[in-house]
């Protein structure tokens, strides 16, 4: 029996809301400013070597105008263990300038002003929104991009923001902020890129790259 799109979200939502309730960040931080130099640096970098940066790091630059006043060459210093330090020191002094001069040193709530910031894209700025101010945010990146195609919670979307649109569609607003890291988290520990976990997986019935994995097994039975 086929089953249908909405049918899919809302046991795979159901699923999640039991196992779940309350999922988190894996990101360290104790304030808006902390998470926003975290996910500056967690592009194309782990949230492991994040959290092994930004203790020294809080230490250097514990606030937005210490940060503002420190030159690049000093951030790179800290932050260079992970990807792409040498924008991203860039981005962070940047960052922290037009909090300082535009925002009175806080952090907006609102996800267009949040892409004006150096280094905050649209994933960046819905995660920001989603976790500090708890908005009906749905941020897209490669595990929520990857793991709502194999298990069939979008179609044919060819990129994030495509991926972003139909998910919305279907996830209820309220749980949009939890659903960003239900896929995230279930991305990176079990729907893994490579060889997916489906025999600890709690969706795998709901999943259509299961339903296609267990046809093509019972075919080579025969």
């Amino acid at each position: 029996m086929i089953m249908r799109k909405k049918e899919r979200f809302q046991k795979v939502l159901e699923y999640f809301l039991r196992e779940q309730p309350s999922p988190e960040t894996e990101l360290m931080y104790a304030n808006p400013y902390e998470l926003v130099v975290a996910v500056i640096l967690s592009a194309q970098c782990t949230d492991k070597r994040v959290n092994m940066i930004t203790p020294d790091f809080f230490t250097r630059f514990p606030d937005v105008i210490s940060l503002a006043g420190a030159e690049t060459g000093e951030v790179y210093e800290v932050i260079k263990s992970c990807s792409y330090p040498n924008n991203k020191s860039k981005h962070l002094v940047g960052m922290a300038k037009m909090l300082a001069g535009e925002f009175e040193g806080k952090v907006p709530a609102d996800v267009g002003l949040l892409q004006k910031l150096p280094g905050v894209g649209r994933k960046t700025a819905n995660v920001l929104a989603s976790v500090i101010y708890d908005m009906p945010a749905m941020a897209v990146d490669t595990h929520v991009h990857r793991v709502s195609a194999r298990i069939g919670l979008t179609s044919d979307a060819r990129n994030p923001l495509q991926t972003e649109k139909q998910l919305v569609r279907y996830i209820p607003r309220e749980l949009l902020s939890r659903a960003h890291h239900w896929l995230i988290l279930h991305g990176r520990y079990v729907c893994v890129a490579r060889k997916p976990k489906c025999g600890e997986c709690g969706i795998r019935e709901y999943c259509k790259y299961y339903a296609r994995k267990k046809q093509s097994f019972s075919e080579s039975e025969k």
